[in-house]
């Protein structure tokens, strides 16, 4: 009996086994890959988390260049080369471009992601201003430009890579058309370069109000000339890395851009006196480059514990940006004047012509002012100069006759006005005058008194207009002497 019921129970274990087996063994290599994985994971998040290392733009423009880098090149080729380097650093640092992963460990990583961004950021906006920059018209910037603009999150074709790609495509036909002989060049004058500068300004002071919005007590900001109502919406606590390493991505990218375009734009720069200020927005954003030793962006508060990361890159963007707000605006004050310049000399031809147009009137009488004196001057010809004298005193001496007084009071104003010409001359001219001006005057005078009066205001228009009449008998001070003489004799009979 017992040993019916020991074989049974054999029996039965046999058939448990062989129908539930035991596979507890499975799950131990499956833990372990897993346990594995998540390493490499981690390990290839922090490597591929490191933020890239500064170039040198000079050798930039050798390694973009190639075997044409021997040659000397057009201004402009130093930004090019950066912007192609920038570019290539996007899509060939470790792991590659981050931002449009879809799968670990890339899809977990986000502070590289917002590093890539503010990089592909500053690059846009460069590749917005270098037609502007450009003295000619070239497609390959706008071709540039249209690659750059697209989402930096797309993984589909045409993914964000592939325009990459293109962008640089498009550089590198850019950049040898600005060899030596190519056709393509920055402009001497600076073209472009102050509203460069704005569009980086708006750029920091967005970075800067951002940085501070992860800022709980608004009362910190005071020192930071930050107002505190224009703040957007605080920074959730999870994005305040984000903003962070974006803001970091912008300003290793501008430090690079603005290398280079100093050394295409050395000369204008030293022209307008901005080389230290220059150098001393380069060396701001610098500063923020600085290693970050802690794991984690800190948000702390005052003097306590824990640092406060984003307040201290924001006063780093501040000051970079009242930097570049100056340069923009000392750039731009400098390039003004060439244009009122030109402006000035438009609405200064008008008024030349119209002072042309005003002087016309005066001058064309003057050739035919001779014909009336021609005309007169035979009878003055044919009278003896003894006999000037006596036809003057005669002149005088006809108080009733009006048109004789009329010639009275005109030989004397002019020989007031006269102190160019000799007492006889001035008789001659003074008779000669006062036969014109009796001639035009016998139908307005109707009596001798009436002319009297009328030779007063006559005399001064007389002395006014004389001067350009008589300037060319001018022959010395002594005639002028003797013809004050005779204008107080003239005058005598007047009274």
């Amino acid at each position: 009996m017992a040993l019916t019921q020991k074989g049974a129970a054999r029996r039965r274990k046999r058939t448990e086994e062989l129908e539930r087996p035991a596979y507890g063994w499975i799950y131990k290599p499956l833990l372990t890959l897993l346990v594995i994985y998540l390493a490499v994971c981690v390990g290839l998040g922090i490597w591929w988390s490191r933020t890239p290392a500064v170039f040198d733009v000079e050798q930039a423009v050798a390694d973009q260049r190639g075997t044409a880098a021997q040659a000397p090149a057009s201004r402009g080729a130093v930004t090019a080369a950066s912007l192609m380097t920038l570019i290539e650093t996007l899509l060939e640092k470790p792991g590659g471009y981050l931002r449009n992963d879809i799968a670990p460990p890339g899809v977990w990583l986000d502070n590289m992601p917002a590093w890539e961004l503010g990089v592909l950021t500053q690059a846009r906006r460069l590749s917005v201003a270098l037609p502007a920059m450009e003295q000619a018209a070239m497609p390959a910037l706008e071709n540039v430009q249209q690659r750059l603009a697209g989402d930096s999150g797309d993984w589909l074709y045409p993914s964000t890579e592939q325009r990459l790609t293109q962008a640089l495509e498009a550089l590198d036909g850019y950049l040898q058309a600005l060899d030596e002989d190519g056709e393509a060049a920055f402009g001497a004058e600076g073209q472009g370069l102050a509203a460069w500068l704005e569009a980086v300004t708006r750029s920091l002071d967005d970075l800067g109000l951002r940085l501070s919005a992860s800022i709980g007590p608004r009362a910190e900001l005071r020192d930071l000339d930050i107002d505190a109502e224009a703040l957007p919406a605080r920074t959730a606590w999870y994005r305040v890395d984000d903003v962070f390493f974006e803001a970091r991505g912008q300003a290793w990218a501008m430090i690079h851009l603005l290398q280079a375009v100093q050394r295409d734009q050395a000369d204008v720069l030293s022209a307008a006196g901005l080389t230290s200020r220059w150098e001393a927005l380069i060396a701001e954003l610098e500063l923020s480059q600085r290693r970050l030793w802690s794991p984690l962006v800190l948000n702390g508060s005052g003097f306590g514990l824990f640092a406060n990361h984003s307040l201290v890159l924001a006063n780093h963007m501040i000051r970079a940006r009242d930097l570049s707000r100056t340069l923009s605006e000392q750039l731009a004050a400098t390039s003004a004047p060439d244009g009122e310049t030109g402006a000035e000399a438009a609405s200064e031809s008008p008024s030349s012509s119209d002072e042309a147009s005003e002087a016309s009137p005066t001058a064309a009488p003057a050739p035919a002012m001779p014909a009336p004196e021609s005309e007169d001057a035979a009878p003055s010809e044919a009278m003896p100069s003894e006999q000037a004298p006596a036809a003057s005193a005669e002149s005088e001496a006809s108080a009733t006759d009006a048109e004789a007084s009329a010639v009275d009071a005109e030989a004397s104003s002019a020989a007031a006005t006269a102190g160019d010409a000799t007492a006889a001359d001035g008789a001659d001219n003074a008779a000669d005058e006062g036969a014109v001006d009796a001639t035009e005057q016998t139908d307005t005078a109707s009596s001798g008194d009436a002319a009297a009066v009328e030779a007063e205001p006559e005399k001064e228009e007389a002395s006014e207009a004389s001067p350009s009449e008589d300037a060319v008998e001018s022959p010395g001070d002594e005639a002028t002497a003797e013809a004050g003489d005779d204008s107080e004799s003239g005058a005598k009979p007047q009274e």
